[in-house]
């Protein structure tokens, strides 16, 4: 258990810096912000803590061996060293993930093939007969390969870490919750004053604040770990790691306002469903407004964190367009003394919303690149 191992917390591209600073607050050793994630040191309780607070990871791999890869024999020997049933026990079902980039072995389905083999042919000489299972596997392996040096390693989380446990209603196109995570620290929110979200959507923003204010660690809201199915996991150790974080969680502040509104009675109802799954039934105000029109209270000095329509659909621009500028024009008469951060997918609707942003921080969101701005409304 006490074993130093090292890891490695993946996150969409642009949510590095936020993670580091998460990482670096679970007091875990020889931290190292990296392209797509961040690196550290920590035995497996230390990976247990990870996978249980980090709100902006996707998940976190145990990266067992680095080793070169010309070839296929090579590929193959690499991934034989490693002692596989460690982690799969009679009848386990695998998948692998494969990615490669300026090798020689140039495709990622052949990489995951030959991975694949070696971890077959090794656990059939002993008693583990494993399957493949693309969809739900018990364990997964990921292999990165770029300029033939491989990475190899074991996926800890399983389904990725923004799958929480208390979503039940999805809405169009809901924002994920590690990047409703980010967007609400980010925003740099004092957990004491108003937030709303004027596009609350399935209220995903309003959620992720709701955790942070309570300091709950967002992987103990019912969800299990892919490194609960290994053969030698400290069930023990995790369980008393778990009964820690729950000691960490604070009620939420007893005046806090967390707003949401939405257009849709369809959107709100299920937003109304995920909070009462998540346990803030009672903390979160939702109600049914058109964000051009809401009449926020002035002198309020509330934080927006939002996460308003992209307009990627053929034929929305204009109206998009439209609804940026009347958004705008509604945030600047009304909302004098807020703090409002949003993601954006467009520059040209930054600059209908006619808000100066006072920084914007680069981000990846579904594929597509956008822009978290932050701004002060001038009084």
């Amino acid at each position: 258990m006490k074993e130093r191992r090292m890891f490695f917390a993946t996150c969409a591209p642009g949510v590095e810096r936020v993670l580091h600073k998460e990482v670096l607050a679970l007091g875990l050793s020889n931290v190292e912000q990296q392209v797509g994630g961040v690196k550290f040191e920590a035995d497996m309780r230390g990976a247990f803590r990870a996978n249980l607070w980090l709100r902006t990871a996707v998940r976190v791999l145990h990266v067992l061996r680095k080793f070169q890869a010309r070839d296929t024999d090579e590929l193959y020997n690499g991934v034989a060293v490693v002692d596989w049933s460690k982690f799969m026990s009679r009848n386990s079902s695998l998948s692998v993930h494969a990615q490669c980039r300026d090798s020689v072995i140039r495709h990622s389905q052949f990489l995951s093939q030959r991975v694949k083999d070696a971890v077959v042919d090794q656990l059939r000489k002993g008693e583990v007969r494993p399957t493949v299972d693309k969809r739900d596997p018990d364990f997964r392996i990921h292999l990165h390969l770029y300029r033939d040096r491989a990475t190899l390693s074991a996926d800890t989380s399983g389904e990725s870490l923004y799958k929480r446990g208390w979503r039940r209603y999805m809405g169009r196109a809901p924002l994920p919750e590690s990047l409703a995570a980010f967007a609400v620290i980010l925003s740099e929110w004092d957990r004491r004053s108003p937030l709303v979200d004027p596009f609350c959507g399935s209220g995903t923003i309003l959620i992720e604040a709701a955790l942070l204010a309570r300091n709950l660690a967002p992987g103990l809201l019912g969800r299990s770990f892919a490194f609960e199915k290994w053969p030698d996991h400290d069930a023990s150790a995790f369980s008393e790691e778990k009964d820690k974080a729950w000691t960490k969680a604070v009620p939420l502040p007893r005046k806090l306002k967390l707003v949401g509104w939405d257009k849709n009675r369809v959107h709100l109802h299920g937003a109304s469903e995920n909070i009462d799954s998540a346990g803030f039934t009672d903390q979160i105000q939702l109600e049914q407004g058109d964000a051009t029109l809401v009449e926020f209270k002035k002198g309020w000095n509330a934080w927006i964190v939002t996460n308003p329509p992209f307009g990627e659909r053929m034929g929305e621009t204009e109206t998009i367009h439209d609804l940026y500028r009347r958004f705008g024009k509604n945030v600047r008469d009304r909302c004098g003394g807020y703090r409002l951060a949003l993601l954006c997918a467009n520059p040209t609707l930054l600059e209908a919303l006619a808000v100066e942003p006072e920084t914007l921080t680069e981000v990846t969101h579904g594929g597509l690149s956008c822009a978290f701005s932050q701004s002060t409304i001038p009084n």
